[in-house]
Order: C-alpha cells, then structure tokens, then sequence
C-alpha cells in the first residue's frame, strides 16, 4: 500500500474513534475498536493503538484504560480549517462539502427532529436544536435513541444489560425510564444540529 494510501486509511481510522469518542463521551474499548474498525484480531487493534499512541493520538491512564490524546483536538489533527479568514492560496486548495454527505449516512432511512425539553443537556443537546436520525441504525446500548415508551416519546441513552433495557437522560434531574409494557425504538441520533441566529 502506498504512503498516500496508508495515511488516508490511517486518518479514516481516527476519524471513526474520534466519532466514537465524541458522540459516546468515552473512548472504545479495544474490543470496540476492533468491531467499528473491521479489525478481526487483537493483535491487529493492539498494532494499530500502538501507532495511534506514538502519534500522541491515544493514550492511556495508570490502568491502560485508553484516553483521549490530540483526539481532544479533532479540528486540527484532522485538518480543517482554524477560526479565521483562508488566505487565497487556501481557498484554491479547498475542498467542498455538502453538510448532506457529512451528517447523513442513509438518505431513506433518515429524518430530522427539533428537540423541546432539557432531559439531553449533559450530552450537549438544547432545547430548539435539531437531531438527524437514522431509524435504519441498529441501535446499541450507550447509543442516543428516539424511542416510544409505553405509548410517549422520547429521547435518552439506550442502556441494556442482559434483558433489562433502560432509557437514560443526561440531565440529573430526570429519572432513568424503565417500559411497563412496550418499548419501540425509531431511531439512532447520528448527529445535532444549532443554529446561531
């Protein structure tokens, strides 16, 4: 594989953590990593954080649990453009991008929804925003979810442990939500949208 090539991949790689990282507010696990990223043996996950570890991308605490290194920092490590005006020669170099692309993965399967109430503060979701859902997603547990629940809907962290399934807010004033009887979930919150006016 070429430098170009292995660079790019490399990138796409930190780019899916990074995701991870911000959209749970955790880093993966090795397993983790090795199921987002394709990875079917350890040693190729255990090969890859070492890389990522000398880039100053990943580190780890006093248990070897893995956290955030430049990773904190995604706008510079993956390239884009810093606060401010291009000079001219940056705009000639500049790419374009559809937000389309960026945030939505499935246009079928996906819808927008404006969010009222402030049971998602903590995972950075305001009333008057706008969430992307995907309700082609599998949802998993720690996943953002819409979700009908005994007849009301909502929005919560999915949390599964064996057969019990919770809903949880991120907003300590709130309760986890535990279904009487019916639980039914439209959909994994892929992204949040706000505008400044």
């Amino acid at each position: 594989m070429q430098k170009e090539q292995r660079e790019e991949k490399l990138k796409s790689r930190v780019t899916e953590i990074s995701r991870f990282y911000y959209q749970k507010g955790r880093m993966p696990s090795f397993a983790e990593i090795g199921e987002m990223l394709g990875l079917k043996s350890k040693n190729a996950v255990f090969k890859l954080v070492r890389k990522l570890e000398e880039l100053k991308v990943l580190e780890r605490d006093e248990k070897g649990r893995l956290t955030p290194g430049s990773i904190k920092f995604p706008v510079r490590m993956l390239g884009t453009v810093e606060a401010g005006f291009p000079s001219p020669a940056e705009e000639e170099l500049a790419d374009t991008m559809s937000l389309d692309d960026l945030l939505i993965q499935n246009h079928e399967a996906t819808f927008l929804l404006r969010v009222s109430g402030d049971s998602m503060i903590e995972a950075g979701i305001m009333p008057g925003d706008m969430v992307i859902v995907n309700k082609g997603q599998t949802p998993k547990s720690g996943d953002i979810v819409i979700a009908e629940v005994d007849g009301e809907w909502t929005m919560k962290y999915l949390r599964k442990r064996g057969d019990v399934v919770a809903l949880i807010p991120a907003n300590a004033k709130y309760k986890p939500i535990k279904p009487k009887n019916e639980l039914k979930i439209a959909g994994v919150v892929t992204a949040v949208v706000r505008k400044y006016k």
